[in-house]
């Protein structure tokens, strides 16, 4: 009997690290972190998706509609000091990285609710948001990704596209 009780909790915790671990997810997580020249720590909290066949701004994250900038949980973008992103101020402290993809320019949201599911959003919480010129890509990129630069350059990359925004400390 002993052993049984003991088989059984042995695959109740297999199961439950199994649910948990979300690096098995479709679209696993990632993180970017990085020190910009200027001393701001930016760290960013997000799930990178894939394009499987699917049209970038059609058939996922549709040009014109709240796109939750990843997948899964709510992207997290996180800076250390005050910033000005795009040259608009921002206070230090943890956000909500939302965006609005468009064919010609994106705009990014940078919003105070950030622990919750990535479709949840509220344009009341907004702390802001700035308009950014999209880029085109060289290569396609199957794999969502967010890169940032020690100059302060964020980049999001995803298909043929390329939205970068810039962030610097605020004196």
């Amino acid at each position: 009997m002993r052993v049984l009780i003991l088989t059984i909790l042995t695959l109740i915790g297999q199961l439950t690290f199994a649910q948990t671990d979300k690096s098995k997810r479709p679209s696993p997580p990632d993180n970017t972190k990085v020190t910009t020249t200027d001393g701001v720590t930016i760290d960013i909290n997000y799930s990178r998706p894939s394009l499987k066949g699917r049209q970038l701004g059609v058939d996922i994250a549709p040009i014109g509609i709240v796109w939750r900038t990843g997948a899964n949980e709510a992207t997290t973008i996180e800076f250390n000091k005050d910033v000005l992103v795009e040259g608009k101020k921002l206070t230090a402290g943890k956000y909500g990285l939302y965006s609005i993809p468009g064919e010609h320019e994106t705009t990014i949201m940078f919003n105070k609710v950030w622990n919750q599911w990535g479709t949840k959003y509220d344009a009341n919480e907004d702390a802001l948001r700035v308009s950014v010129s999209n880029a085109t890509a060289s290569n396609s990129q199957e794999q969502f990704k967010i890169n940032a630069t020690p100059q302060g350059t964020i980049s999001l990359e995803w298909g043929q596209y390329v939205v970068p925004f810039t962030v610097k400390a605020s004196n």
